[in-house]
């Protein structure tokens, strides 16, 4: 398997490494996960990012990565297993029946990092930042780590997440006890079924140059309309959630962001511009506190589900939110 770093194919001047990861426990070997990275664009770094993407998603937020460079941060992203540059034909994309899977990668990705940025010279500390799904997997795997593994969880300095996925929206009824129990009894003998829904391309549409938005991105790793999910992968969603809401500790100084409203549609208009149009911000302004000791939630006003992907008046603000966090906790 190949593990050195070589061109992204996805990103000019970045460059890609693959991990090698066990065999799989959810059976579609060969599988793999992929770290990215920006070579050469910090000297001496204070520190490194490490990014996780959501579900339909994968890293291609490049002003991100140059904002970290910018404040001299090294700046990495892992596409996890089944996800983006990891996703390969005989994948079900984005599919797990557990969480903690993903430990494997998020390990080596920290370990990786930390050496790396040890040889620059710079200091071995990282911000792990994460979105969306991404967002529930990485507090839970830094809780787990604080007390497994507390030597490799002291790299790890603060956790910034952009709408993490901490409840399950929709319908009250889809809450319930007797509903979670349904999905974990079809996920435990279909786990690959996909959840019978309809599959809105509306937020697509607002990102995508080609549609509504500003941006460019492979669709075959990020469909308009997202991928289907399975009762087996939500299975693991709602395990983890239940987790958060018993109340968990990344061990970090957490910076949570979000919109300040959320706009359901079934197709584009111009409503989710300027709202989440994928999550409830009210469920994950409640569910925010549970994640550790010290957090702070922040509402941006107008921002999309991926607030670094707003229009650009509402990004500023976001990054303004970052910038007085980082300077707050690290002297930036």
């Amino acid at each position: 398997m190949i593990t050195d770093w070589r061109p992204d194919e996805f990103l000019a001047g970045y460059e890609v490494r693959t991990l090698p990861l066990d065999p799989d426990p959810d059976g579609e070997d060969p599988i793999s996960a992929h770290l990215v990275r920006k070579p050469g664009a910090v000297d001496t770094p204070r520190g490194a990012v490490l990014y996780v993407h959501g579900f339909t998603d994968y890293f291609f937020q490049t002003e991100l990565a140059d904002f970290f460079h910018d404040r001299g941060y090294a700046f990495y992203a892992l596409d996890l297993r089944r996800c983006g540059r990891s996703l390969s034909a005989h994948h079900q994309p984005h599919y797990t029946t557990d969480l903690a899977h993903y430990d494997e990668e998020l390990n080596a990705a920290l370990d990786i990092v930390t050496d790396e940025v040890s040889s620059m010279g710079g200091s071995p500390r990282v911000i792990v930042a994460a979105h969306s799904t991404g967002g529930l997997v990485t507090p839970l795997w830094l809780d787990r780590l604080r007390t497994d593994d507390p030597e490799r969880h002291g790299h790890v300095i603060g956790l910034l997440l952009n709408s993490p996925w901490l409840d399950l929206q929709g319908d009250p009824l889809l809450r319930t006890s007797a509903a979670g129990r349904l999905i974990s009894a079809v996920g435990s003998v279909r786990g690959k079924q996909a959840i019978p829904r309809p599959l809105s391309s509306a937020y697509g549409d607002s990102l995508h140059s080609d549609v509504h938005g500003e941006w460019t991105y492979d669709l075959v790793r990020k469909p308009l309309g997202g991928f289907p999910a399975t009762f087996g992968w939500m299975t693991a969603v709602r395990t983890g959630h239940r987790k958060v809401h018993a109340g968990i500790d990344s061990g970090a100084p957490t910076l949570v962001l979000r919109s300040d409203k959320s706009a359901f549609r079934g197709q584009y208009d111009a409503a989710v511009d300027t709202a989440d149009c994928v999550l409830d911000v009210k469920q994950i302004a409640q569910w925010s506190g549970c994640l550790g000791q010290r957090v702070l939630a922040v509402a941006v006003p107008d921002a999309r589900h991926d607030v670094f992907l707003s229009i650009e008046p509402v990004r500023k603000t976001a990054y303004a939110e970052v910038d007085s966090w980082m300077e707050s906790e690290f002297g930036r």
